[in-house]
């Protein structure tokens, strides 16, 4: 396992990251502690989660796991906010009121102290940046928060992210948490050269496409139990004939190298320009077992190559970073003022 810095700060976080969203919903508690311990003694020392995850008890499971035996000390702890929490109207988003209750919500659930990265879980045009950070940046300086970092943040958001905090005197974003893996390389056109210029850790989501880069799908048919059915995931995001043509080679190029396709499409995302962690999301403890064995698959620049014609740089063959990304501009809002 290598360690890498988390942006421009002094802190050293693994190669990859553990993501815990599987964990209290699809995963039971036993099976996921089992799954932080494991990915610990690998040599993890980074641990990714939300309070939007299985209803707030994904928090609750890492926090548990972490209590016991000084394992919290040794651990580089993120989480994320903006989704609603509740149906009270205020408890979501980027408001201060928000993100102070938010934190404290999930300080308790988690067991701890401090948070190493709260993450904005998604920009939003309903509350400006300036008031968001100056709330981050009274958490921080109050011991409860470490750094903060933003997910699907668009290269333009970050600069002004970044612009207010310079201009404010506040603490700035060290991270973003991208949607990227080798089936959609968007964020390789801005997001990438923008956290690269600014010293921001690049840490992405779905580095497997949501399963479609396991090898456990066909043209034709797939896992039952899989988010991708009749070609299409859970989120009506579609698999292009161009991305099974793909996988095909994938398939092959996996067993080349002795490695599950998992593996081989993780260490691709680790190798490439600018990014410090992927993140991984295992539901079974054999598939942790597996995506933690990419840090031994070596790939050659003939490797890198052959994927590059495969998908080009900056190329999609799966629409999958501007499906998630939030809305963030509504063209209609002060159509009056034009």
């Amino acid at each position: 396992m290598d360690y890498r810095p988390l942006g421009r700060t002094g802190v050293q976080v693994s190669q990859i990251c553990l993501g815990t969203m599987m964990f209290g919903g699809k995963t039971d508690k036993p099976d996921s502690i089992r799954m932080i311990d494991y990915s610990l003694g690998e040599g993890v020392n980074f641990i990714d989660t939300a309070d939007v995850y299985a209803g707030n008890e994904s928090e609750r499971i890492v926090g548990d796991a972490l209590a016991s035996d000084g394992k919290r000390q040794n651990v580089i702890l993120a989480t994320k906010f903006n989704f609603p929490q509740g149906e009270d109207i205020n408890a979501k988003g980027l408001s201060r009121r928000h993100i102070i209750e938010a934190c404290d919500a999930s300080l308790k659930r988690l067991k701890t102290d401090w948070i190493d990265l709260y993450q904005m879980h998604r920009c939003n045009a309903d509350v400006p940046i300036d008031e968001s950070l100056r709330a981050l940046d009274d958490l921080i300086r109050a011991g409860k928060v470490r750094y903060i970092g933003g997910s699907m943040f668009s290269g333009w958001k970050l600069v002004e992210s970044l612009w207010v905090a310079k201009e404010l005197g506040l603490n700035r974003l060290v991270s973003e948490q991208p949607a990227y893996h080798l089936l959609d390389r968007t964020v390789e056109r801005e997001v990438i050269p923008a956290s690269q210029s600014f010293g921001l850790a690049v840490i992405p989501w779905g580095p497997l496409c949501g399963g479609l880069l396991t090898g456990k799908y066909n043209r034709d048919q797939g896992s039952k139990d899989g988010r991708w059915q009749g070609g299409k995931d859970n989120f009506n995001r579609e698999a292009t004939e161009r991305a099974w043509d793909v996988l095909d080679v994938l398939r092959d190029l996996a067993k080349e190298k002795s490695c599950s396709m998992s593996q081989l499409a993780l260490a691709w995302l680790c190798a490439q320009p600018g990014v410090t962690a992927p993140i991984i999301g295992p539901r079974t403890y054999e598939q942790v077992e597996d995506n933690l064995g990419c840090v031994g698959v070596e790939l050659s620049q003939e490797d890198f190559d052959r994927i590059d014609e495969l998908v080009p740089p900056r190329a999609a063959v799966v629409r999958y970073y501007d499906e998630a990304a939030a809305v963030d501009f509504r063209p209609n809002q002060h159509r009056n003022l034009i």
